[in-house]
């Protein structure tokens, strides 16, 4: 079931969402806060640019940072058919009976900057790291401190029987920017 904000406004007084915006702010920014269905979240300051500079070969189970370029601004221009990684402003802990899927903002999308889907599993906490995309031949540009696509969160009528924290995921309580990493094998 799909969870109204009046719902989503009683979570986050328990911590869902911190901070938590409770309306959705608009004027002159790309919007964020609390929406009839979901929350409007935002990115910090920090930017990791994917780049070419090292010839690196790109591996999800043995990924070379040196493939990234970290920038703070208020601002990040992303370069032609590139991508960077950001994180969420805002810190999220999801509840044990919640799924939350985040999905691009339409006013970035029309600009052809795309958000990956991406879901915050039940029990998973901590701040979000986004991929966002530029897939346009021209370089893009990307606002710090306002919205960058929605979290919309489902309920289940029960709870899960294994969550996120139950299972140890490898991108529980991340403070920043966490880069692709697959646990090795034990038997490596």
């Amino acid at each position: 079931m799909v969870m109204p904000d009046k719902w989503i406004r009683e979570m986050a007084k328990r911590g869902m969402i911190t901070p938590f915006e409770e309306s959705l702010v608009r004027k002159g920014v790309v919007s964020y806060g609390l929406s009839s269905y979901g929350y409007d979240f935002r990115i910090a300051d920090e930017f990791k640019i994917f780049t070419n500079v090292a010839s690196t070969i790109v591996d999800p189970k043995n990924f070379d940072e040196r493939s990234f370029v970290t920038v703070k601004g208020d601002y990040c221009i992303i370069p032609p058919n590139s991508f960077v990684l950001a994180k969420s402003v805002e810190y999220f802990k999801i509840p044990r009976d919640v799924i939350g899927i985040c999905v691009g903002k339409s006013t970035y999308a029309r600009c052809g900057i795309i958000v990956n889907v991406t879901p915050l599993e039940p029990e998973w906490e901590g701040y979000l790291t986004v991929e966002i995309s530029n897939t346009t031949p021209l370089p893009a540009k990307i606002y710090a401190g306002e919205g960058i696509a929605q979290i919309i969160f489902l309920k289940s009528y029960e709870v899960c029987e294994v969550s996120y924290a139950d299972r140890k995921g490898k991108y529980m309580k991340q403070p920043g920017i966490v880069i692709p990493k697959v646990e090795k094998d034990e038997r490596e």
